[in-house]
């Protein structure tokens, strides 16, 4: 799973970080029902963000959710998922831009793509993931001939960049192509009204996603000899950041002008988790969950409550098996996974540090919009928590 877009769940609070995942899981199993079970791997954290989108637009009652059976991603036990339309177009999306992703690296030569016959085994993939998108997309009403488009002309862009050429030239075809899908959960909601605002949030989206990639990237691509944004134009680290803050505060504009049903969720992630991944791109992050150092005293939320013990505890065979199946996935090395024996969440082995350094501060606007902590906005007296604080 990949994306900029990765909260943190100390600071979602259960009914946010449940919602959240019911969409996680909502795009996985889309992209299994409709291209089969290696689809999944195409999942990404950003791409649940059109099903968060086209929900919280909807009338009450008409997102949609289903009881999914057990996985070994949730330690074998079932879940309420998000279904419908939206989960449909965030699984086209993540198809469409997978397979140009997998070309983009064929042509580059990476790693094993740079063997012949791989890379012919990856171009193949792509070319089924492309199409296979297309025909969602089609069933959705969405044309991904926009996002092809983009990503062709990404390449053209990239080959004439040079030093001077605008950090934006290099991240429009980003944007336009996040703008379309974006706008089109205004169209699967119902509300074309909204559709320019979210047209302009996720044109600004696609900029930070380009942005962060290169920062993040920038080292890695100078070792290995790789194209970066920032080190083909000549931009500054400091000139990407500022990009980056303006992006944010047009982002959090614009989100006020689009009419919602139930904002919590998208506002928490398109506004509060999106600046924590812009501060950890450019190393501004810090956490205190857990930290003895951190912060204390009026002003400071107070920590979150330890989750209450679970009561349906599985017995020692059957923790074994399940157990197993996630050793199967690797879910306990690379992400977060429930206890096979007692259901609590746990990171991965890969994933354990001491200082929590992946996930930040509840809320950047505590002590600046009242009761705005807890869990990040849930139930905030603030308007969704839109308040004037530079979150």
């Amino acid at each position: 799973m990949f994306g900029i877009v990765r909260p943190c769940r100390h600071r979602l609070g259960q009914k946010l970080e449940a919602q959240w995942m019911a969409h996680l899981c909502g795009l996985c199993l889309a992209l299994r029902g409709d291209h089969g079970q290696f689809a999944r791997v195409v999942t990404n954290y950003d791409g649940l963000l059109i099903s968060v989108l086209t929900e919280a637009q909807a009338a009450p009652g008409a997102g949609g959710r289903r009881t999914a059976g057990p996985c070994p991603l949730r330690g074998m036990r079932s879940a309420s998922v998000a279904q419908g339309e939206g989960a449909r177009l965030a699984a086209a999306v993540s198809l469409v831009l997978a397979s140009a992703k997998v070309r983009d690296h064929v042509a580059d030569g990476d790693g094993l793509l740079a063997r012949r016959p791989v890379a012919l085994a990856a171009r193949r993939v792509a070319v089924n993931w492309g199409r296979a998108g297309a025909r969602t997309g089609s069933a959705v009403g969405f044309d991904t001939a926009v996002l092809v488009d983009a990503v062709d002309r990404q390449v053209g862009i990239e080959a004439l960049a040079g030093p001077g050429t605008p950090l934006l030239t290099v991240t429009e075809p980003t944007e336009t192509a996040t703008a379309a899908a974006f706008a089109h959960t205004a169209v699967l909601a119902g509300r074309p009204g909204n559709a320019a605002p979210l047209a302009e949030a996720g044109r600004l989206f696609g900029r930070l996603a380009h942005l962060l990639d290169a920062v993040e990237d920038r080292e890695a691509d100078a070792a290995a000899g790789a194209w970066n944004p920032l080190t083909a134009t000549g931009a500054s680290p400091a000139e990407a950041r500022r990009l980056a803050d303006d992006a944010l505060h047009g982002i959090r504009l614009a989100l006020r002008d689009v009419e919602f049903t139930d904002p919590k969720l998208a506002h928490v992630l398109l506004v509060h988790e999106l600046r924590n991944s812009v501060d950890r791109a450019f190393g501004t992050a810090s956490c205190s969950h857990g930290n003895p150092y951190a912060p204390s005293g009026p002003g400071v939320p107070p920590p979150p409550p330890p989750e209450p013990p679970r009561r349906d505890r599985r017995g020692l065979l059957a923790g074994c098996a399940v157990w197993a199946g996630l050793a199967c996935t690797c879910q306990m090395c690379c992400g977060e996974y429930h206890d096979p024996w007692s259901g609590e969440r746990k990171p991965g082995f890969c994933q354990r540090c001491d200082d929590c350094s992946d996930c930040c501060e509840c809320c950047d606007c505590c002590g600046k919009c009242g009761d705005c902590c807890g869990s990040c906005c849930d139930g905030c007296g603030c308007d969704g928590c839109g308040c004037d604080c530079s979150c």
